[in-house]
């Protein structure tokens, strides 16, 4: 029976995750409360054997109905893989209890300015040169890649955010660039819990066709209404992102 509360739970990820990211919102607590005996850096690691197989099915589908300048996006996602590697293998040596306790307050100001910004992301018109595209979305590949491997939630939401804000990407263009990136990270942070044996692949194996799933008809909800349905979806995940890092961020021990 745990196997297939977990199941569902990565279905359920897939789907919100193909759309606009934030599906380790929905897994990692599932998984935790199924094993709670189990070490955190296999369900971590579980998490990830899972999750990937989802984020690089929304990427395909998404590159089948979107442009993808991968001259921007390919260097972009190379950076995301090393700079991902970078992060888990820095969390090991210092803790992320500062970022824990600030992570609440740089949602909030994330959904404020989308809420403010009402038409921001509903046109996709990057501006600027190729060249200078390319580096900036380097840039965020390594940032967010970086977040992503040292500590992680709302990661996908970052990539989206920054996308649009920052190479006017519209949502819809942007959540097809996140996916490719994530799926970047997630293939990092996979290959350090795997090496060090934290992975029940078994478990990630059943999870990744229920992932891929809900990656399956999330895409699809995304590509038929567009850029304003991924803007709403954006506004609710990260709302529920504030809730469950503030809520994480008061019980912090000291």
């Amino acid at each position: 029976m745990d196997l297939v509360w977990v199941t569902l739970a990565s279905a359920l990820a897939g789907f919100v995750d193909a759309i606009v990211g934030g599906g380790g919102l929905v897994l990692v607590p599932a998984l935790f409360a199924v094993y709670p005996s189990a070490a955190p850096a296999t369900l971590f690691g579980t998490n990830k054997g899972a999750a990937i197989w989802g984020t690089a099915w929304a990427t395909a589908q998404y590159a089948r109905r979107v442009t993808m300048n991968w001259a921007t996006l390919a260097p972009a996602a190379l950076a995301a893989l090393a700079f991902s590697f970078a992060g888990a293998w820095l969390v090991t040596q210092v803790p992320a209890t500062g970022l824990r306790r600030a992570l609440p307050f740089i949602l909030l100001a994330v959904l404020v300015y989308t809420l403010l910004r009402k038409d921001m992301g509903r046109e996709h018109a990057p501006g600027g040169s190729v060249r200078g595209e390319a580096v900036l979305a380097t840039l965020i590949g390594a940032v967010v890649g970086f977040y992503d491997g040292f500590f992680g939630p709302g990661t996908g939401s970052f990539f989206v955010f920054l996308f649009v804000r920052l190479l006017g990407y519209d949502f819809l263009h942007a959540s097809a660039a996140a996916k490719l990136l994530n799926t970047a990270t997630n293939m990092a942070a996979l290959a350090l819990f795997a090496s060090t044996g934290h992975v029940w692949w078994a478990v990630a194996a059943t999870m990744a066709v229920a992932n891929v799933a809900g990656s399956l008809l999330g895409t699809r909800l995304a590509l038929r209404h567009g850029a304003g349905f991924v803007r709403g979806v954006f506004i609710v995940v990260v709302g529920a992102l504030i809730a469950r890092t503030g809520w994480d961020a008061l019980h912090l021990p000291g």
